[in-house]
């Protein structure tokens, strides 16, 4: 049956940027929503030393929560060599923080989508890229998740393959019979934004989801094609809002419906929160009774 952990949507700024709250608050406000696990970011600042690390999930475990998903936004579409040889270095840095969080899982994106680098190029480097990575995790027993994304909070540019096609052709570079210890983080909301069926994509790449973010989006005004014209600015465009779970666009009967009959079984990262407490504890309240529903 799949596990719910939870993500500080709501509080990023305030882990990542200002510090006006620190991971210990975040643990112990999590820990009301009566869920088995939650997900770091690898930029909190109170990560930024190792020697805590392990500290971080013991406070967790000691609430009865585990951290068993490490969400990570490396940039391996950069065309410069140099870069693209730092982040892989950082992602092999968060394998191991992931490792001493007790994660399993430990996000990889492809990067961010510049104008400037061809959609050829772009895959061959970001395979490139996580193909450099696929070996440490392995060693660690880390399994390395790609993610159909949108944009990072603190990005100028969309992810490159955030279009189902670049996305699923990057996956095809990578195969599974290669990679065992790497699969697809999925995001239905994201296909949403980037003008596409959530459940098309997820037909796709149904047999390779390992974990999933689940989250609800909706337009506080326009369309999609406006939200297209706004994406190269950094961060998120102001018309675009996460919403309640089960109240937006996405529709969770047919993904679970798919899902269960794929035999997944794995963490599901709930991403919402961000206009109160409250409704992430809504969020939590409706997907455990659709996994119940479901796998119940």
């Amino acid at each position: 049956m799949p596990k719910l952990a939870a993500f500080p949507k709501a509080y990023m700024d305030q882990l990542c940027v200002d510090g006006s709250m620190s991971l210990d608050a975040w643990i112990a406000l999590a820990a009301g929503l009566d869920v088995p696990g939650l997900e770091f970011y690898c930029d909190f600042i109170d990560l930024r030393d190792s020697k805590k690390w392990c500290g971080y999930r013991q406070k967790a475990e000691d609430l009865g929560m585990c951290i068993p998903m490490l969400c990570c936004s490396p940039d391996f579409t950069h065309p410069d060599a140099a870069f693209r040889r730092e982040q892989v270095d950082k992602e092999k840095r968060w394998i191991d923080m992931a490792v001493a969080l007790g994660g399993q899982y430990c996000r990889v994106l492809s990067g961010q989508r510049r104008p400037d680098v061809p959609r050829d190029e772009g895959i061959r480097y970001a395979a490139d890229c996580i193909d450099a990575c696929h070996g440490h995790a392995h060693s660690c027993g880390v399994t390395l998740i790609l993610e159909n994304h949108y944009k990072d909070n603190y990005w100028t540019y969309p992810e490159f393959a955030q279009h189902m096609d670049v996305f699923c052709e990057l996956l095809d570079v990578l195969p599974a019979q290669n990679y065992s210890n790497f699969g697809v983080n999925y995001d239905p909301s994201n296909t949403i934004l980037a003008g596409e069926d959530p459940l098309e994509l997820l037909e796709k790449v149904k047999r390779r989801v390992v974990t999933m973010h689940a989250s609800d989006r909706y337009l506080k005004h326009g369309t999609i094609e406006d939200l297209r014209m706004e994406e190269d600015s950094v961060g998120y465009a102001s018309r675009l809002s996460h919403g309640e779970i089960g109240q937006g666009m996405n529709d969770y009967d047919a993904i679970f419906r798919t899902l269960k009959n794929v035999g997944f079984d794995g963490w599901i990262s709930i991403e919402d929160g961000v206009d109160g407490f409250e409704q992430l504890q809504r969020s939590v309240n409706f997907l455990k009774k659709k996994i119940k529903e479901y796998w119940g």
